[in-house]
């Protein structure tokens, strides 16, 4: 397929820099539902939402749009990246061509452990919601047991459900691309009904009007709210990440340099809008607000409570779709990241992991070696009555670390650049200009970057109601700083040891597609 400008034709496929491995059989919407799949509204709002409110009371509502306008800062900046270096591993490979290999592979290495835990938070999702379709998924402690994350019966049983929900994503993920992205695009299509029907009842229902989100009805708190509502956001951060994980499937996705930016935001920007009046039909619609039911059973008891037992499992199917969907698409994404480290010789295992199936054109090592990982994260937490908000606002903060080391360099760069005209500019596979901030992208690059770090900082705070329930383990309470410590150490020593300072090799990506055997001058991209 081809298009022209001025009279050039221009293939619509990529020109690349690099001997094509992965198969390309992702279509533009196929590349939406990664990213959009990621964020995945249905699965991380039921799954913290009980957490928000019981945390910052109705006003927690307002911890969304605050998160989702910074998050959006962060997706217009990775829009404009992803349109010049359309390859896998998306944040490693970013990072190093703006900041050099070192800084890069420490991007990545952080992205990857965080891409890891956040495959195992996804799964055991399954949690809120299977139990309450069927009592019968409630295997520990049998029907009558308490099914909440945060008691010992609802965690064990929440590994048990979620190491299930990862044998099944890493199966879809290693029979192929494009089984993955009919998988992907089936899971949100079904999604996205499901949001909008759910909305729309949830509305019709209401109790009480939109004012609700002006009060702090059902916090429980005393002292000043700013720490609640603070502690509450963890529930938006967590639900507003992985809008990037389209790029991770760029060398996958057809005319890449066109669609992924565009994806990028969509998948952001939508999943912004149905979260919004998703929580505040929630909200308004919740048969109580002080009885601390609400606080303790999340979305799904006001779905079984407003809407009865038919109607409400029917709708639970729905959400129980789309954590599947949405697990298979973070670890999608995680296995590219490590797939695209291990190309460059620059992950453990690196001949292992970087190889792909001639069959299926995917990553098997690597989707697999990401499904354990998880798997083994929930397990050796099964007996801990907080793995979920622990591993929840850690796996956040390492993302957030990455992203941030991205968007760091990039400021410097284009503060460098300035006077240039910032970022390079180009041509997509239909002969139109890259995607661009232009004059703006300094200023959206400094609030993304202050943004980030005041989020990076609150989600590590050591709170003792997200990574302490009991209150009296100190370890436990600084668990996501001294977590984060090891993993920078552990890489440490690995880059040290194999002294990949002076090996790190990365392929040639022109900023630019080619036109008539000819790359628009944009400059190299190493």
């Amino acid at each position: 397929m081809t298009a022209t400008q001025h009279g050039t034709a221009v293939s619509s496929e990529p020109s690349t820099g690099y001997r094509q491995e992965l198969h390309r059989g992702v279509g533009s919407f196929s590349s939406f539902a990664a990213g959009f799949s990621f964020v995945s509204i249905l699965t991380t709002v039921f799954q913290l939402f009980g957490l928000g409110f019981g945390l910052g009371g109705a006003a927690f509502f307002w911890a969304w749009p605050m998160v989702f306008a910074g998050q959006l800062l962060v997706a217009l900046c990775f829009a404009e990246l992803s349109a010049r270096w359309p390859i896998s591993g998306a944040i490693f490979q970013w990072a190093s061509r703006l900041a050099g290999t070192t800084w890069g592979w420490f991007t990545g290495w952080i992205m990857v452990i965080g891409q890891i835990l956040t495959v195992a938070v996804a799964a055991i999702a399954a949690q809120a919601v299977l139990p309450s379709i069927w009592s019968g998924f409630q295997i520990v402690g049998g029907s009558d047991a308490d099914p909440s994350v945060a008691s010992a019966t609802g965690a064990q049983n929440a590994v048990l459900l979620g190491v299930a929900i990862l044998v099944i994503t890493t199966l879809i993920n290693i029979s192929g691309v494009r089984q993955m992205a009919m998988a992907t695009s089936a899971g949100v299509t079904v999604e996205i009904v499901g949001v909008v029907v759910l909305i729309g009842v949830l509305f019709a229902l209401s109790e009480r009007g939109p004012s609700v989100v002006m009060t702090t009805d059902g916090w429980t708190g005393d002292g000043a709210y700013l720490p609640a509502f603070l502690a509450s956001a963890l529930m938006a951060a967590y639900v507003m990440v992985g809008f990037d994980s389209a790029s991770e499937l760029s060398e996958e996705t057809h005319a890449p340099r066109r669609t992924t930016p565009r994806t990028i935001l969509r998948a952001l920007i939508l999943s912004g809008i149905g979260g919004a009046l998703l929580i505040l039909a929630a909200l308004m619609a919740a048969p109580s607000l002080t009885d601390g039911e609400l606080a303790l059973g999340g979305l799904p008891w006001i779905i079984t409570e407003r809407l009865g037992d038919v109607i409400g499992r029917l709708l639970l199917c729905c959400v129980a779709v789309a954590v599947l969907v949405c697990t298979l698409a973070v670890q999608t994404a995680g296995a590219r990241m490590m797939y695209s480290m291990a190309r460059e010789g620059a992950f453990p295992g690196h001949r292992w992991l970087s190889k792909i199936s001639p069959r299926t054109g995917t990553p098997i090592s690597a989707s697999i070696v990401v499904g354990v990982g998880a798997a083994l994260a929930l397990l050796v937490n099964i007996h801990q009555s907080a793995i979920f908000t622990a591993l929840a606002s850690l796996c956040i903060a390492m993302l957030y670390l990455a992203y941030l080391g991205v968007t760091l360099p990039l400021l410097i760069q284009r503060i460098r650049l300035r006077r240039s005209g910032g970022l390079p500019s180009g041509l997509d596979e239909d002969g139109k200009p890259l995607f661009s901030l232009g004059r703006w992208g300094i200023a959206i690059n400094v609030a993304a970057v202050l943004y980030q770090v005041g989020m990076a900082v609150n989600l590590l705070w050591p709170r003792p109601e997200i990574y302490d329930l009991t209150g009296e383990t100190w370890w436990l309470r600084w668990s996501a700083l001294l977590f984060v410590g090891a993993t920078v150490l552990a890489g440490a020593a690995y880059f040290l040891t194999r002294r990949l300072h002076t090996t790190i090799e990365l392929r040639h990506v022109p900023h630019s597609h080619q036109v008539d055997g000819m790359i628009a001058p944009t400059g190299d991209a190493r």
